[in-house]
């Protein structure tokens, strides 16, 4: 990850979960079945250590996604040069947790009001978007976007994006659960000040104020 201007940075994260209200626009939950989505917010590591944690979510991968499959290395993805951005592929059973929950976690653990930008992160790769995959996702994105909007739950315009997901690739097997892995001090953790200061905080901050969507929750 980047680190410019990290140090002397505290690492106090405003989330706002408790303020941002819940979707007007939401799916039925009568009908059980596997839905996906992809969604982009910046750094992969924390937003896919939160989606893991979440109640109905079957699997969370980081990846890349609106780029080719030919330039999906992180190390060239890395470079903002590519179209990809960072991404984390959900998988989530509606009957247990809707899209719309989903959504407003989502909003919840990064900045979407920052164009390519979260926290020390910047370029393109870095970007807020939610790649959609059932014109009924794009349908619900597109209007909590705006009730959101309307409400000024931000104090700065949304910049997410919402697009058709074309393709989803698979991070580098060392990308994958690297939250969990520095949490356990593992030797996979190379970046561990980076994740204690900015996704450590994103977890512990969706089980204080969405316990009720947590796994191991009643």
């Amino acid at each position: 990850m980047l680190w410019s201007g990290l140090m002397g940075l505290t690492a106090t994260l405003t989330l706002g979960a408790a303020n941002l209200p819940n979707p007007a626009t939401d799916q039925s939950r009568t009908e059980k079945k596997t839905e996906t989505v992809v969604l982009a917010g910046g750094c992969f590591w924390g937003i896919q250590g939160v989606f893991d944690a979440v109640k109905g979510v079957s699997s969370a991968v980081s990846g890349y996604a609106g780029g080719s499959k030919a330039n999906a290395h992180y190390e060239i993805v890395s470079s903002g040069t590519t179209g990809h951005a960072e991404s984390v592929e959900v998988t989530f059973d509606p009957s247990q947790v809707s899209f719309g929950e989903l959504l407003k976690i989502y909003f919840s653990v990064h900045d979407p009001t920052t164009l390519n930008r979260q926290y020390p992160d910047e370029g393109t790769q870095y970007r807020s978007e939610i790649f959609y995959t059932t014109d009924e996702q794009k349908r619900i994105a597109e209007a909590y976007i705006q009730q959101l909007g309307a409400a000024k739950a931000f104090p700065k315009p949304i910049v997410t994006k919402v697009a058709p997901l074309q393709a989803f690739y698979r991070a580098e097997d060392y990308h994958q659960d690297y939250l969990m892995h520095c949490q356990q001090n593992s030797p996979l953790c190379t970046n561990k000040r980076y994740v204690d200061a900015f996704d450590v905080p994103k977890l512990a901050e969706f089980r204080h104020e969405f316990s009720q969507l947590a796994k191991g929750s009643k």
